[in-house]
């Protein structure tokens, strides 16, 4: 099909019945900070949550009456299977939704409340592409009519109803011209039809893609010259997860697509965190890619005083991914720094090391005495970027504290964080109290400056959760005779404190 059909497509694509126009809000707190204009295509207010319901809707609707009535298939990772269902309900059609064991529970519950009686959801496979190939075969076996999510025109023409409200909206006057839009792309549904739209009307602004570095099948497709079919995919970003693009929107992208951009994981969840101050709402991850990609741009490209689009394109986000989410933003947005620092194992060293993290905040504090010689510690700090970050590590070095930078290692991230304890021969006379604080700046330091220097901290976990109370488990080698000057430190500190010496969980793995 001609590309210059899809402007007629899309303008007469029949997508109102359901779907909702949706606005195009600047974003200011995300604005100021990158010295740009970013306006959100607020896709995540759809009835659904998502774009894909204008797809679906389009292809459903424009079927054939017999065609309907026999009912139609679908495969979907969770926000086309809600479209679909949708759609189903308006037009009183059976469809059954083929969707992958991975896809969020949110999105299962959410295409059965949405089509009710009229959905059947079968679960299959780990990814879009199992669930598509079982699909088929589906398909095939009960002479049902199949709705892609991606490579069908009157999909593609639904979904570029998103670029023709983008320059429908857009006000010139107000925040300059527009020099991209960015898109989050799966299977190219989505960029297709917004690009063959922008392109068609108004082929200065660029149209740039933005995928995750673990499902980039496109990115490798528009290199390659050829569809390029992945081996595996990342499941962060479930709703992108595609091992291999279509034929028709490869083809489109090749022609309207001007760059392709890939992000990690920290750099999404980094972007939820950005969209939730702006507009106090969560992003799914393959919601934020489009503000993830446009931030990378703006860094890479020193833009300045420009006007940037992202399409917001989902917010069907899983509750349990949220702690995740919240960890790795600070990371992603540059402004937590993780280090593994040695100190002398001595007395006073502790407090020197804290006076050199001084006022800034502690995201995280993770020490277990180890050897009679140095003591490894595990910290997290917040700082303005990536140079603070080096200034703290020099800072270290400096003191004589060796340290390593974990800030972008996924084995200290991840796990070590996780695993600093067990137990040491060198624990004698300890005993682990549990503290409450109020979390503010300064509490932290205002305990350990307060504590004798006779008393040795043999174990120390701390992690900045952002809640009202800060809570710390430590463990402090008091001398036997000293106990009634450890009670009066106690008393003198003010902080809530329950002793857990007795604790079998700690006998268990700690004492």
């Amino acid at each position: 099909m001609p590309t210059a059909d899809y402007l007629r497509r899309i303008l007469n694509a029949r997508v109102y019945d359901v779907a909702d126009e949706t606005p195009l809000e600047l974003a200011p707190q995300l604005s100021a900070r990158l010295g740009n204009r970013v306006l959100l295509k607020r896709e995540d207010l759809q009835p659904v949550k998502s774009f894909k319901l204008r797809g679906a809707y389009n292809k459903m609707v424009n079927l054939p009456a017999a065609r309907r009535a026999r009912g139609v298939i679908a495969a979907s990772a969770g926000n086309h299977a809600q479209g679909v269902a949708l759609a189903a309900a308006k037009l009183g059609c059976r469809a059954v939704i083929v969707m992958p064991v991975t896809t969020p529970q949110v999105k299962i519950d959410a295409v059965r409340g949405l089509g009710g009686s009229q959905v059947e959801v079968v679960l299959h496979g780990d990814s879009y592409s199992d669930a598509y190939a079982h699909a088929v075969a589906l398909q095939a076996h009960e002479s049902l009519t199949f709705v892609h999510p991606f490579d069908d025109p009157d999909v593609i023409a639904g979904q570029g109803t998103v670029g023709m409200e983008i320059l429908r909206q857009h006000h010139p006057a107000e925040h300059g011209p527009i020099e991209a839009v960015f898109v989050a792309v799966g299977g190219g549904g989505l960029i297709a039809g917004v690009a063959s739209y922008i392109k068609a009307l108004r082929p200065e602004i660029k149209v740039i893609g933005v995928q995750t570095v673990g499902s980039d099948a496109m990115t490798r497709s528009l290199a390659a010259g050829r569809r390029v079919r992945l081996q595996d995919v990342g499941l962060f970003s479930d709703g992108t997860a595609v091992r291999q693009v279509g034929e028709e929107t490869f083809r489109l992208a090749r022609q309207v697509v001007d760059a392709m951009i890939t992000v990690d994981t920290d750099a999404i969840c980094a972007a939820i965190k950005d969209v939730f101050q702006d507009t106090r709402s969560i992003l799914e991850p393959a919601g934020a890619l489009a503000v993830a990609g446009m931030k990378q741009y703006v860094e890479t490209q020193g833009s300045r005083d420009r006007t940037f689009v992202a399409v917001a394109c989902g917010a069907n986000m899983n509750f349990d991914r949220l702690r995740f989410v919240a960890e790795r933003a600070e990371v992603g947005e540059q402004r937590e720094a993780v280090f593994a620092v040695t100190i002398p194992e001595e007395r006073g060293s502790f407090k020197r090391f804290c006076m050199l993290v001084g006022n800034r905040n502690v995201t995280e504090f993770n020490y277990r005495i180890a050897g009679s010689d140095a003591a490894h510690i595990f910290v997290g700090v917040q700082v303005g970027g990536r140079m603070e970050a080096k200034a703290v590590a020099a800072g270290f070095e400096a003191a004589g504290f060796p340290a390593l930078d974990l800030t972008d290692d996924e084995l200290g991230k991840q796990h070590l964080r996780h695993m600093v304890g067990g137990r040491s021969p060198l624990a004698k006379d300890e005993i682990i109290y549990r503290f409450e604080f109020p979390e503010r700046p300064g509490a932290l330091m205002r305990f350990l400056s307060s504590m004798s220097p006779n008393w040795n901290i043999s174990l120390f976990h701390y992690r900045n959760q952002g809640a009202d109370y800060g809570r710390i488990l430590v463990g402090i080698q008091v001398p036997a005779g000293e106990t009634p000057q450890f009670k009066a430190f106690l008393e003198s500190l003010g902080y809530r404190h329950w002793d857990e010496s007795g604790h079998p969980a700690y006998r268990l793995f700690l004492g």
